[in-house]
């Protein structure tokens, strides 16, 4: 087993284990978070019409549903299968799918944006920019990218202990760099403070390929 492989496994299998807890402590969604809901407006009017918006890591469905509130056309995909049962059964009017981020099963330039909702968090360091590129792959010309994470505040890439599997705080400037090498130009960031029963600095990027 490769080091990848080992790594989604393990991932796709703690998400599992926890899936029912996992929803039931993110149902109220986006209610709390203003900022963040900010970001996820600029994101839908910043998105083309060229193609349905992917959100990757979507967990139970609850930004897929909020994007489709703000009218784009979406769909999710998690490793999970037990998010993705959880994520049907509430909104049976979206499509969601079992599946990676760093394979979609889409053509190339087919989607006119995806986001990535602290899914990027899990991965290995070393392996984002392949995750980038894929992302890139599958976004057509001006389409848009959203990534949500867990800032550094000052430090370098950093490991935590993630309630769920091991994820990693980064520098906002670190990864908009891999972002722009992979063909994306930052359009706008957003920082904002923890709140009280958060850890750490939250960050998002809006970016747009080129």
């Amino acid at each position: 087993m490769t080091d990848t492989t080992s790594h989604l496994s393990t991932t796709a299998h703690a998400y599992d284990a926890v899936a029912v807890q996992y929803a039931e402590f993110t149902r109220t969604g986006l209610d709390d978070f203003p900022l963040d809901r900010g970001m996820f407006a600029a994101f839908a009017e910043c998105t083309p019409s060229t193609g349905p918006v992917a959100d990757v890591g979507c967990g139970p469905g609850y930004v897929a549903a909020h994007l489709r509130e703000l009218g784009l056309d979406v769909f999710g995909v998690d490793l999970s299968p037990a998010m993705i049962e959880i994520a049907r059964e509430r909104y049976p009017h979206l499509r969601f799918e079992v599946g990676s981020m760093d394979a979609l099963a889409v053509p190339d330039g087919s989607l006119g944006g995806v986001v990535s909702e602290y899914s990027l968090i899990h991965v290995p360091p070393h392996e984002v920019p392949s995750y980038l590129a894929e992302f890139r792959r599958v976004v057509a010309r001006g389409g848009t990218l959203l990534l949500a994470f867990f800032e550094a505040e000052g430090g370098p890439v950093t490991p935590f202990d993630h309630k769920v599997v091991t994820a990693y705080r980064w520098p906002i400037d670190d990864l908009a760099a891999l972002a722009a090498d992979a063909g994306f130009d930052e359009i706008g960031r957003m920082l904002r403070e923890p709140h009280a029963d958060e850890r750490f600095r939250r960050g998002r990027l809006l970016l747009r390929a080129r």
